[in-house]
């Protein structure tokens, strides 16, 4: 039988019929390149976890994948005055803590959202320190300028954390308040 120097060796590939996963990360090593090649430890590891999953009854795996209901994450979070654990959304937890998430461009919508949030939270208590977590591209000068005249306005103090980056106005609105 005869064997070619330039073709990969082949490897035995499972029926369409199941669900497979390809791992690309996954490289087989030998010691010469003229030897059968053996796969490494990981791809030995993910081969057995890939032949475990494989079908059963001839019934795609893919089918008894669960998963997580699309929408905002809730998160469990205890009531000050009261003490009792209560499912709240994301967003409405970080706001109860008087943190506010500036993660997408700034633009007159999303602006005018954190504006009502800063005034609302001021007005509650301002006392309190508001705190700023950027994580952002930046955005329109108008909505980011309208952003820094109320952190400027407010009576409580404003923290401001860079999470991730803070191009252009971000920065800017970074830079505004005290670490």
């Amino acid at each position: 039988m005869a064997v070619s120097l330039h073709s990969p060796p082949r490897i035995h590939e499972p029926s369409l019929s199941c669900a497979t996963k390809l791992y690309s990360g996954l490289k087989f090593q030998s010691a010469s390149p003229l030897i059968a090649a053996k796969p490494n430890a990981t791809a030995e590891f993910y081969g057995k976890v890939n032949k475990s999953l494989q079908c059963r009854n001839h019934k795609p795996v893919r089918a008894q994948i669960k998963m997580m209901p699309i929408g905002t994450p809730r998160v469990p979070y205890r009531t000050p005055g009261e003490g009792t654990w209560q499912w709240v959304d994301l967003w409405n937890a970080l706001y109860r803590e008087r943190v506010i998430f500036i993660g997408q461009n700034i633009d007159e919508e999303f602006s005018n959202q954190i504006l009502a949030t800063m005034l609302y939270l001021d007005s509650v208590d301002d006392s309190k320190r508001l705190y700023f977590y950027i994580n952002g591209p930046g955005g329109d000068l108008t909505p980011s300028l309208s952003i820094y005249d109320t952190m400027q306005s407010l009576k409580c103090p404003v923290g401001t954390h860079c999470v991730g980056y803070a191009y252009n106005l971000a920065g800017f609105l970074l830079a505004a308040g005290e670490k």
